[in-house]
């Protein structure tokens, strides 16, 4: 059976679904909706290529779309603030949700539109495309297999690049809940707890994005029930490419996730030392972990699988991106309990 499928915003993230989506062979793209004209007109032209199942529209024509029998989920990958309206009119009309995070601003919001999901029994997906990276789920089962023993220190190092534009960092809601919420839920996923402290420090190096109230650098410290500490490094910029690592430090060893490079040789000399180089940027790093959630996902709506990421685990990331910010402002350490 091929799945029917709208997406919603062809952006930063949009544009990534849009290429996972129509790579998949049990998806069928029946709509894009998208409100800048400029972007909507790169659907048709793609349309000239043979991609004729894309047909874009606008949001005022998004009841007509969701009202379609044909369609059986809907990916949201909008600016953050609109994601709230379009996820409950899908949901509303009876369509599964696989939505970039988060779903909604408040946590409060979060929590409503789970329900609504479980009284109308379709699939809610808040996405977190780490925990379908390949090499972060083999750390993830070799952690829980005891090969490092007893964990002591888990870092993961996240260095964006290139740097986002200032008109997408004005809508993204910020540093903590953009970028830090994906470590936060790494680290959590791959430990199988929930920290009880966060201590967070901050600093915009970059002008501009200090006159947003904004921070583009990043340092969190978080203490676990096991006593695991996490440290996590972030950055909105790398000059040298896409900066993604993990280290898990244990006694009995250590697991570590290094960057993927578009060439694995390496060369040794006294003088000098050359390797291949980062990959540039998110869509290049974590193509496979969006094909993977996407494919989890289309499981899930043939009921082949049950959603890897619950509604706790969603409203928990967004808690503690939250506390950690807090951390930064009031500069000092919070407690954090997972059952408030």
């Amino acid at each position: 059976m091929r799945l029917g499928v709208v997406l919603f915003g062809l952006g930063r993230a949009g544009a990534v679904h849009f290429n996972g989506i129509v790579r998949n062979r049990r998806i069928d793209l029946l709509y894009v909706v998208e409100m800048e004209e400029e972007i909507a007109r790169s659907v048709k032209a793609l349309e000239t290529e043979g991609i004729t199942m894309a047909k874009a529209v606008d949001h005022s024509r998004t009841d007509e779309v969701l009202n379609d029998n044909a369609v059986h989920f809907v990916v949201v990958a909008t600016p953050t603030h609109t994601h709230e309206k379009i996820v409950r009119a899908a949901l509303q009309a009876g369509k599964g949700v696989f939505c970039e995070k988060p779903i909604a601003k408040s946590l409060e919001s979060v929590a409503e539109i789970y329900d609504e999901a479980t009284r109308v029994a379709k699939p809610l997906f808040c996405a977190f495309q780490r925990r379908f990276d390949p090499n972060f789920d083999d750390v993830r089962e070799r952690v829980r297999n005891g090969e490092v023993g007893r964990v002591h220190v888990i870092k993961t190092c996240s260095r964006d690049s290139p740097l986002p534009s200032i008109e997408y960092l004005r809508h993204s809601g910020g540093m903590f809940v953009d970028c830090a919420v994906h470590d936060v839920d790494l680290v959590c996923w791959i430990l199988g707890e929930t920290p009880t402290s966060v201590q967070a420090q901050a600093h915009a190096f970059k002008q501009d994005i200090a006159d947003l109230g904004d921070v583009d650098t990043v340092a969190i410290v978080m203490k676990f029930p096991s006593g695991a500490l996490a440290q996590i490094d972030l950055s909105r910029h790398s000059c040298y490419g896409y900066d993604q690592r993990l280290e898990v430090h244990g006694d009995k060893g250590m697991l570590i996730a290094s960057n993927a490079k578009d060439n694995t040789v390496s060369h040794y000399s006294p003088l000098s030392e050359r390797s291949g180089s980062f990959q540039h940027s998110f869509p290049q790093r974590y193509r496979q972990a969006y094909d993977n959630e996407l494919n989890h996902f289309v499981d899930v709506m043939l009921g082949k699988k049950q959603l890897m990421l619950s509604k706790k685990d969603a409203i928990v990331a967004v808690r503690l991106a939250n506390t950690c910010e807090d951390s930064y402002k009031a500069g000092k350490t919070i407690q954090f309990r997972a059952d408030e």
